[in-house]
């Protein structure tokens, strides 16, 4: 073979190789720029926390959408929302400003024609539990109680039986993870 020939072969071996690397360094680089402005928007300095909420496809937008994954857990616990249930939900979008059109409102949107996985849960408690870290203790128990009562009430929004707002089984377990962020 010439040399001409292998040459050329390098220097494609070593495009490639610096174009893969170049890719996984942008890559690497739009993740840190999302954690800080995650960061920058919710207060969280911890990395592990802002890795597993980047992971979980929480952004600086979709942060306040995050403030519903309580109404969001507890609705899909037994499998499936109930009319009752989404239509609490979505009034609790408009009472925290979410606008119809916006990122949040979306992401709510899918939480709401489909389950999302645990790790939302698991992204959701790291917050709770980073914010606890930073916040006063009457903070921390007051966004408890609001957390826990408009998880209580979406839970009561089905009726139980005859409408009397009963909390099932499987919702009462889903409040009472909940519960556990704040103390963890």
């Amino acid at each position: 073979m010439s040399d001409e020939f292998l040459g050329e072969r390098r220097r494609v071996l070593e495009n490639s190789f610096f174009a893969q690397r170049d890719r996984e360094l942008m890559q690497k680089l739009r993740q840190q720029v999302q954690q800080e402005a995650l960061s920058d928007a919710c207060g969280i300095k911890s990395p592990e926390v802002l890795e597993r909420l980047t992971n979980a496809n929480i952004s600086a937008e979709t942060i306040t959408a995050l403030t519903l994954v309580p109404l969001i857990a507890v609705a899909w616990a037994d499998g499936k929302i109930a009319t009752e249930e989404r239509d609490a939900i979505r009034s609790a979008t408009e009472s925290a400003g979410i606008e119809a059109e916006s990122v949040c409102r979306q992401l709510l949107d899918a939480w709401l024609s489909e389950a999302p996985g645990p790790e939302l849960v698991d992204a959701w408690k790291g917050y709770i539990q980073a914010l606890a870290a930073s916040a006063s203790t009457d903070a921390v128990e007051t966004l408890r109680n609001d957390v826990l009562d408009h998880a209580r009430e979406i839970a009561s929004a089905a009726g139980g039986i005859l409408g009397l707002g009963s909390i099932s089984k499987s919702e009462q377990s889903v409040i009472d993870d909940l519960a556990s962020a704040f103390s963890a």
